[in-house]
């Protein structure tokens, strides 16, 4: 089995694992810090840190792209610092990519996005090279699997399907 590694933000981490881990070929996945400036970040201590997902996930059964695209399709990704009711850098949409194919699909998938229509302003999307993440405390992991009715903003849109734009 092929493994890879995704490192996205887009708001409140726990909605978006939630969702995330139930993705065929998603391996697993922990929800942390990334992006910022503290080392050993905590949910007290993150500085500049966004709330963060690392994913792994099989290759030969979903693509980059697919999770891009769904990473997509499940927050707001025109809101700059800001998700639902979370504002502040830590609510921050960003992809952290971990090779250059990872960087040239983050770009492809922003301009299809931009591109569709699906969401109503461009894409404020931040795209870094990856860097350290600090993995959140444990009652922050699989929040939403042991508190079914806490809080997210985070959901699958209906009929939300990213077209590629024509060559």
């Amino acid at each position: 089995m092929m493994q890879e590694r995704a490192v996205l933000a887009g708001g409140c981490f726990w909605g978006m694992q939630d969702l995330i881990r139930k993705r065929a070929g998603v391996l697993s996945t922990r929800v942390g810090y990334s992006g910022g400036d503290v080392p050993n970040a905590t949910y007290q201590n993150h500085g500049t840190h966004a709330e963060a997902i690392e994913i792994l996930f099989d290759p030969g059964i979903v693509t980059y792209r697919q999770i891009l695209e769904l990473f997509f399709q499940i927050h707001d990704p025109t809101t700059p610092m800001r998700q639902g009711n979370d504002r502040g850098a830590s609510y921050r949409s960003a992809i952290y990519f971990e090779n250059q194919d990872q960087h040239q699909e983050a770009i492809n998938t922003i301009k299809d996005v931009d591109a569709s229509g699906l969401w109503p302003d461009k894409v404020v999307t931040e795209v870094e090279p990856v860097g350290d993440f600090w993995v959140a405390e444990p009652e922050h992991q699989n929040y939403l699997q042991r508190n079914p009715n806490g809080y997210t903003c985070h959901f699958p849109r209906a009929d939300w399907v990213l077209p590629s734009r024509d060559p």
